[in-house]
């Protein structure tokens, strides 16, 4: 298999735990990362592709789900990042409502930094362009504008949740059994 065939089979890094070690973005390595892994026995292989890569002594097919062997605790506090404002907002601007894709978000601070409001959790929300213009360094009672829910400092796991809503365009039928996992089934 040629390299640029193989570009396209990036592996699913599952927790010991079998869940993913992130949802948004979700915790994807390149195959050769993957394959390195297998050779140093970090990781389990829980499914594969149907293509392969060879040397002169030997075939694998390339992992296309890989468990770690040691789990990895989530750190307790997500990073302060434009990204997982919005990931906290559900990509959707908090004045008007308005899902957007991240690069049509801004963020506005809810306080204006010119009357003392700091870049933090609580002082900053998701908004797109034309309501962020609207407000502009105005407090939101003066610009007639509310955030749909206080800003506040998300968990982890409210992280994870929001993520799980946002699935990256491409999903190999093998990653799916672990993203899903622990969604309701529709019995009817």
């Amino acid at each position: 298999m040629n390299a640029a065939s193989a570009e396209s089979c990036p592996a699913l890094v599952l927790n010991a735990d079998f869940r993913p070690l992130s949802y948004f973005p979700l915790s994807l390595w390149s195959w050769q990362d993957t394959i390195k892994a297998v050779f140093m026995a970090r990781v389990n292989v829980v499914s594969e592709y149907e293509r392969a890569v060879h040397s002169p002594s030997m075939e694998m097919k390339i992992p296309s789900v890989i468990a770690l062997k040691e789990y990895v605790p989530m750190s307790r506090r997500p990073a302060f990042t434009r990204f997982n404002v919005f990931l906290r907002d559900s990509f959707a601007c908090q004045y008007c409502g308005s899902r957007l894709a991240a690069e049509n978000l801004t963020f506005d601070h809810v306080i204006p930094r010119a009357r003392g409001g700091r870049t933090v959790w609580g002082n900053v929300v998701a908004a797109c362009a034309p309501c962020n213009l609207r407000k502009g360094h105005r407090m939101p009672g003066e610009a007639g504008v509310r955030p749909f829910r206080k800003p506040q400092q998300p968990s982890n796991y409210d992280l994870q949740e929001n993520g799980r809503g946002f699935p990256p365009n491409f999903l190999h039928e093998s990653w799916r059994d672990f993203l899903y996992w622990d969604a309701e089934l529709d019995c009817s």
